[in-house]
């Protein structure tokens, strides 16, 4: 993959249709997707590989932290490196990490196919920045919106593809499933994106320096890092003990059933997508700190969703789409700092983002292996309280 010689014209705002914005939201959704199969399927997993609930745990933990690192050090590439070229090329070994994973005989293969799966399907961070750029200005929010939903939404459909498909052939039947889509979404990208080039007078280890130098320089940035990773531990909090939660009694819901959840996730985060259109119109802030109160709000019928399937509904509901409006927020907000780095800024942000994320599997994991269901809650609690408090103490500074 060489760097171009020149730079390429930037393609028009025109050149972002319907239909592309589309491809691009499914693209990014498909990517992430491959990060989730595994949390429905965790009981499953762990009872076949002999493995402890903490041990299961470790199985999301390493695909965020593979997914940290290449938001850290792959993302940036987007700024010197031609984006279509660099977008298909990663499309295809995230589709060889779910390949090593289907093939696994043991924990130590798995664990090295989900790293490599979370380190190379950061390419949903390349396409969000890249449809920025490619959107008109005052459309920008809109478009962000709708490939972060995309994003979103295949987070948690991950969780029901997976149950659905595992009583066909075995919890790896995704993982087959979703490298032969990823081959062919990298086929179908390749034909319809634009290529687009802006390169930078960087060498790549300055290019990575130079992310710590917007962290210093741009306090948005800082405040919006804290937020999303607050935001999105919440996140992770509850989907990766909400297996264990559900097929222990009184449920005892089977993987298939446990996946159908994650369409409870969807109607939550579709409920969200009008966050882009408001930060459009100059209420970013407001969407901000009311899905942060929503937040901290859904973790009060989460409590009884041990006795309750409804309060366990609603909490889901309610948390994926504050999760939702402030992670469309927080990127609309960031993607007005400085057009030319959107790429880096983008690392800056995510990178943040799933290291929060990666905290709340492991605590959530740790939690609930000591404390059950309640423990999980107390943890979300904290978390939500943490955002709260970020928002508030750090606002006036940016």
């Amino acid at each position: 993959m060489a760097k171009s010689s020149a730079p390429g014209p930037l393609p028009a705002p025109h050149a972002l249709s319907p239909a592309l914005v589309l491809l691009m939201a499914t693209a990014t959704g498909l990517a992430v997707a491959s990060n989730y199969f595994a949390q429905p399927l965790l009981p499953t997993m762990a009872r076949e590989l002999g493995l402890s609930v903490p041990k299961a745990g470790i199985i999301v933990t390493t695909a965020q932290m593979g997914y940290a690192a290449g938001l850290l050090l792959i993302v940036p590439l987007g700024d010197l490196f031609e984006r279509r070229g660099l977008i298909v090329a990663m499309t295809l070994l995230a589709a060889a990490g779910l390949l090593a994973i289907a093939l696994a005989p043991g924990i130590g293969m798995l664990l090295v196919g989900t790293a490599l799966t979370g380190l190379f399907s950061v390419v949903a961070q390349i396409l969000v920045p890249f449809a920025a750029t490619l959107a008109a200005p005052e459309e920008r929010g809109k478009v962000v919106g709708t490939i972060m939903s995309g994003l979103l939404l295949g987070i948690l459909f991950a969780r029901t593809v997976a149950g659905a498909l595992t009583p066909l052939g075995g919890w790896r039947t995704v993982y087959w499933v979703g490298a032969g889509a990823l081959v062919l979404m990298a086929v179908v990208l390749r034909q319809v994106l634009p290529r687009h080039h802006q390169p930078v007078a960087l060498s790549y280890p300055r290019l990575i320096h130079s992310i710590s130098t917007l962290f210093r320089e741009e306090p948005v940035l800082r405040l919006r890092s804290l937020l999303g990773a607050c935001a999105f531990a919440n996140f992770s909090v509850f989907w990766t003990s909400m297996a264990f939660l559900l097929a222990a009694p009184p449920y005892r819901f089977t993987p298939g059933t446990i996946g159908l959840f994650g369409l409870v996730g969807a109607a939550g985060a579709l409920a969200a997508s009008g966050a882009g259109r408001q930060a459009d119109r100059g209420r970013g802030d407001l969407v901000t700190a009311s899905a942060l109160a929503i937040l901290l709000c859904s973790w009060l019928p989460l409590a009884f969703a041990r006795h309750s399937l409804v309060a366990f509904l609603v909490g889901v509901l309610l948390l994926d789409l504050a999760v939702q409006a402030v992670h469309i927020s927080n990127q609309t907000a960031i993607y007005r700092l400085r057009p030319e780095v959107r790429n880096r800024l983008t690392a800056a942000y995510m990178t943040s983002y799933f290291i929060g994320g990666a905290a709340g599997s492991l605590a959530s994991a740790s939690a609930y292996s000591r404390f059950g269901w309640p423990g999980v809650v107390t943890v979300g609690v904290a978390f939500s309280v943490c955002g709260g408090l970020t928002w508030l103490l750090l606002r006036g500074r940016t």
